[in-house]
């Protein structure tokens, strides 16, 4: 049965690519004669032309990190396995991978300006600045989610695991994942300054990394606090990772991370048509579970956000991958194809959580549940005995995308904060890293512990909003370009009003629940803040084109 879904899967996959995907390209009438950023700039740093096959690679790294793994895995444990299969198989073709193309050619058509860039161009200065403010409340919420899934894998792991040797599953994927980072910085200094061949770097560094998985399972008890205590170190690698020059850990932290993500895929494959596994997970549960998120409309969609659209994906395709393209038609299988592989990324995650009971998956973590199954999966290769070494792989693959994400968005917000207030230099730097990283400080101290599931739900939103937005400032272009508009705008009105149901929805349950400035309190809050940038938006693009249908209208009667 899984065999047969992963091929039906697959074949829907390579359809959307090569149906409505060539169908996409050509209403952009990309064109190879026209001169990209990447080679009218060419300045050897930012702007640099790359061939189509390693910029996917490095394209797919940067937006396949642990977003389309935790929410599949949210998702089924509240609605079932197929609603969720079926939002990421019609999702990721006919939204999330137009949004993805369609972000990475207006962004390249734009002198590879960035989505906030271009709603300020689009819809004026205001516009741009509350463009910029929703970013950035997006993702602070990006690292709130991801900072509290993460401690939660570190304390705990696979119970299953604990044996009378001592072996502590958390504390080994912990070990794993800081020495993780560790390697990555010496990768950076050997890189910076003795500048070996590449080739010679990889065939070092990368089985030292899948080693690692190892040494985590012989020095299990190194590591060992509780969550809180995780969570606030995790967002003090995140205040130092935004600081630090690229170089020296985000760019070989990357490399090595594509290195296990596609390893990860590839065991996924492996267990999915060898493991014999079958589906032990209902299909359907119930259109609504109960809670304040428990309705499968609206919040299956937001809660599965990466693996079938998302709006982060537009900040990587309009942030670096723009500047890189070397010709507009690369944009299709860059842009569109990269984002069809994240969601084979989604259903590799979503089976691991259907082929475990539904009892056995109560309460516990994204990615525990991932790194076990991964783990199960890997087991079919080196043997059951190697279980604990397996599942502290898995469980350190989904930290490293994890850190990924991480230390991308706090860059992010820092860069969104500097340009806001104008700040400058070191000194600058620094406190729009504190600005940004002081609402998951928070939660952090003042959430109990599991919190993610309500931290998840509020990013997905926020982040498929974003998707919204961007598709909406998209829409607006092609208008004025005299374009066909539907397969944009229909998506983002979809997109828009489920997303506007769900935080309205949070607005409402968060301030009923409050109990003085608590967490839910803060959620309700920064659900009201996103609703009320969102609606600004809008209006902001009614105006423009009604202001440009009156200047259109004036134009005519006096020819």
């Amino acid at each position: 049965m899984l065999a047969v879904l992963a091929i039906v899967f697959l074949i829907w996959l390579v359809f959307g690519y090569f149906a409505y995907g060539r169908w996409i390209e050509k209403q952009f009438r990309l064109d190879d004669s026209r001169q990209t950023p990447a080679n009218k700039i060419n300045d050897g740093e930012d702007f640099i032309p790359t061939k189509p096959f390693y910029l996917f690679g490095q394209h797919f790294s940067a937006i396949a990190a642990a977003g389309p793994i935790a929410g599949p895995i949210i998702a089924c444990q509240a609605f079932g396995w197929l609603p969720c299969l079926l939002w990421i198989g019609l999702g990721v073709v006919l939204i999330g991978a137009v949004h993805d193309f369609a972000s990475l050619t207006s962004s390249v058509r734009h002198g590879a300006q960035s989505i906030a860039e271009i709603t300020r161009e689009k819809l004026g200065n205001g516009a741009g600045r509350a463009m910029m403010a929703f970013i950035w409340i997006a993702l602070i919420y990006v690292i709130v989610a991801f900072t509290d899934i993460t401690a939660g894998t570190f304390v705990a792991g696979d119970e299953a695991l604990q044996n009378a040797s001592g072996f502590n599953p958390g504390g080994a994927v912990a070990f794993a994942s800081i020495a993780y980072l560790g390697l990555s910085i010496v990768l950076g200094l050997v890189e910076r300054y003795l500048k070996p061949p590449l080739w010679l770097s990889t065939i070092v560094f990368v089985p030292a990394t899948f080693a690692l998985s190892y040494l985590g399972t012989k020095f299990s008890t190194v590591f060992l606090l509780d969550h809180t205590s995780w969570a606030i170190l995790i967002l003090l690698y995140c205040i130092a990772a935004s600081l630090v020059p690229v170089w020296a850990l985000l760019q070989p932290r990357g490399y090595l991370g594509g290195f296990i993500l596609y390893t990860a895929i590839a065991v996924g494959v492996i267990g999915i048509f060898f493991g014999g596994y079958e589906i032990q997970q209902p299909s359907f549960k119930s259109w609504d579970i109960g809670g304040m998120t428990g309705m499968l409309f609206p919040f299956l969609f937001v809660t599965i956000a990466c693996g079938a659209c998302s709006g982060f994906h537009g900040l990587v395709c309009s942030g670096t991958t723009s500047k890189q393209i070397d010709k507009e038609s690369h944009a299709k299988s860059v842009g569109y194809g990269a984002m069809l592989a994240e969601g084979f990324v989604a259903f590799i995650a979503l089976v691991t959580i259907m082929i475990i009971a539904s009892d056995a998956a109560k309460g516990v973590s994204p990615g525990k549940i991932y790194g076990n199954g991964i783990g199960e999966f890997l087991t079919i290769l080196i043997g059951k005995e190697n279980l604990p070494f397996a599942v502290t792989f898995g469980a350190m693959a989904f930290s490293t995308f994890v850190f990924d994400t991480l230390d991308v968005s706090l860059r992010l917000g820092r860069y969104i904060v500097q340009e806001l207030f104008g700040l400058k230099g070191r000194i600058g730097a620094t406190a729009a890293t504190l600005a940004t990283i002081f609402v998951p400080f928070i939660c952090a101290i003042m959430a109990p512990k599991g919190s993610w599931n309500d931290f998840w739900t509020l990013f997905g939103a926020s982040n498929q909003m974003l998707a919204a937005l961007t598709l909406l400032s998209i829409t607006v272009w092609l208008y004025q370009a005299r374009q066909r508009i539907a397969f944009t705008l229909l998506p983002m009105l979809f997109v828009l009003a489920i997303t506007l149901w769900a935080l309205t929805n949070m607005v409402i349950g968060n301030f009923q629940a409050a109990n003085g400035f608590d967490i839910k309190f803060v959620n309700g809050a920064a659900s009201l803040a996103l609703i009320s940038l969102a609606i600004y938006l809008i209006f902001a693009a009614i105006f423009k084109l009604r202001g440009e249908k009156k200047r259109a209208d004036l134009t005519v009667e006096n020819i």
